[in-house]
């Protein structure tokens, strides 16, 4: 099983910088950049909850499972 986080594909469709998402969360930019990273290997469900809301998606969106 392989797991993916999408964060960066969600803001490109979104036409949203990492920076804009940061502003909207709290999150920190470096955290922000991390998670566009494909070396995500952890994401507190805090943070989770906070970009879903700033994104307005659900959570099986931002997280794809082959």
């Amino acid at each position: 099983m392989s797991i993916k986080f999408r964060l960066r594909e969600i803001l490109d469709k979104k036409d949203m910088t990492q920076r804009e998402l940061s502003r909207l969360t709290g999150l920190r930019p470096s955290t922000i950049n991390h998670l566009c990273s494909e070396r995500v290997d952890r994401v507190y469900l805090e943070t989770l909850e906070l970009i879903c809301k700033a994104l307005d998606i659900n959570v099986n969106e931002l997280i794809e499972i082959k």
